[in-house]
């Protein structure tokens, strides 16, 4: 079965309901074993026209596609921006907690205050409950109203626009970051757990880029897990051809 094509027919519907200026935001390597994980960020108001032919989740578009549909998704958004967090704040915060601290950045770094925020999933990991530790940075960027979308990313086109944005700008991060330790095959496999990733890991052990509050191949046993947010306990996610980007 041919998956839907993102529109925004939901987006359309939030501005009517006088949301009109919305942000479509989703994450890249919340499952990788190394690199930063990244929330790309995508807003329109009403003046905006139908998504640039092609754009849907990134994981269903080959990586020269996704390269090629970014200078058209920033010509057609109202603002875009992507934000991280290294592996060392998801070591100390926990990684829905670095969630939101990459989509804090993402919405301060792209300049414009959205209505509202759409995420994709059924968990707003956006909001934070207590505004402690790392993101007294951002304490006075109040957040948005959000509304979280099941497969956004193929529903709502702002969405799927992010998620290029994100993991294009993710991928080029560990591909700059492949020649320091090329053992990890990080130019093809972004971090994810491939079996070339995996088993430099059980040899040489953890890189500085590596997230090492996870129990990874290598690493020191029984490392601790931060933090009642941490909703990822350390066990290495298979990674997909169409992950990885290859």
């Amino acid at each position: 079965m041919t998956p839907r094509r993102p529109s925004l027919r939901l987006e359309r519907e939030f501005q009517r309901a006088g949301h009109l200026v919305i942000a479509g935001m989703d994450e890249v390597g919340r499952g990788a074993l190394a690199g930063p994980v990244s929330v790309g960020v995508c807003v329109i108001d009403p003046s905006v026209r139908t998504a640039p032919m092609g754009v849907r989740d990134s994981k269903l578009m080959t990586a020269a596609a996704r390269t090629a549909m970014v200078p058209r998704l920033h010509r057609w958004a109202v603002a875009y921006a992507v934000g991280h967090a290294s592996p060392s704040e998801i070591d100390e915060v926990g990684i829905i907690a670095a969630l939101r601290l990459a989509g804090r950045r993402a919405l301060a770094a792209c300049g414009v205050r959205p209505d509202l925020v759409i995420l994709d999933g059924h968990h707003d990991w956006l909001t934070d409950p207590g505004e402690v530790g790392l993101f007294a940075e951002l304490v006075d960027e109040a957040v948005p109203p959000v509304t979280t979308v099941i497969k956004a990313d193929m529903r709502c086109s702002s969405v799927a626009a992010a998620s290029v944005l994100a993991k294009v700008e993710r991928d080029a991060i560990m591909v700059r970051l492949d020649p320091e330790h090329p053992e990890y095959g990080w130019a093809g496999n972004k971090g994810y757990a491939a079996a070339e990733h995996l088993a430099a890991l059980t040899a040489k052990g953890a890189s500085v880029h590596h997230r090492r509050s996870w129990r990874l191949p290598g690493a020191v046993a029984n490392a601790p897990v931060l933090h009642d947010e941490q909703d990822v306990r350390g066990t290495p996610e298979p990674v997909s051809d169409q992950e990885a980007g290859r």
